[in-house]
C-alpha cells in the first residue's frame, strides 16, 4: 500500500460488526477479525466445534449450500466456511471442529 489506511476506512465491516451485535448479541461469541488488508472484509471464527458456526448460518439466514466443506491439518480438523455480504461488509464465517479418530472410538472404517 503507497498510503496508511484510517480507522474511517474500515467502516464498512465495523459497522457490520456494530449491526451484527445489536442484532444476534444472543449468539455465541466468534473470534473477530478486521484488517487493512482487506478493508471490506469481516471474518468472524469459531473454534470450539460447530454449534456456534451453525447457529450463526441459521440466524443469518445462509443456506446450508452455500457452506463449504473441508479439512486441514492432516485431516484432523474439519473447516466450514461461508462468504456472503452483510450490511455493505464480506462477512466471512469460518467453524473449526476436531475429527474424531474412528481408530480409538472403536467405530470400524
Amino acid at each position: 500500500m503507497s498510503e496508511a489506511l484510517t480507522l474511517d476506512d474500515l467502516s464498512v465491516p465495523l459497522r457490520a460488526l456494530r449491526l451484527l451485535a445489536v442484532d444476534f448479541g444472543h449468539l455465541p461469541a466468534p473470534v473477530v477479525n478486521v484488517t487493512d488488508v482487506f478493508p471490506n472484509r469481516l471474518k468472524l471464527s469459531f473454534h470450539d466445534g460447530l454449534d456456534a458456526f451453525e447457529s450463526w448460518r441459521e440466524a443469518l439466514g445462509i443456506a446450508p449450500e452455500a457452506v463449504t466443506h473441508g479439512t486441514q491439518n492432516g485431516a484432523r480438523t474439519r473447516v466450514l466456511k461461508t462468504v456472503v455480504e452483510y450490511a455493505g461488509a464480506t462477512l466471512e464465517l469460518t467453524g473449526f471442529a476436531a475429527v474424531p479418530d474412528l481408530a480409538s472410538s472403536g467405530v470400524a472404517g
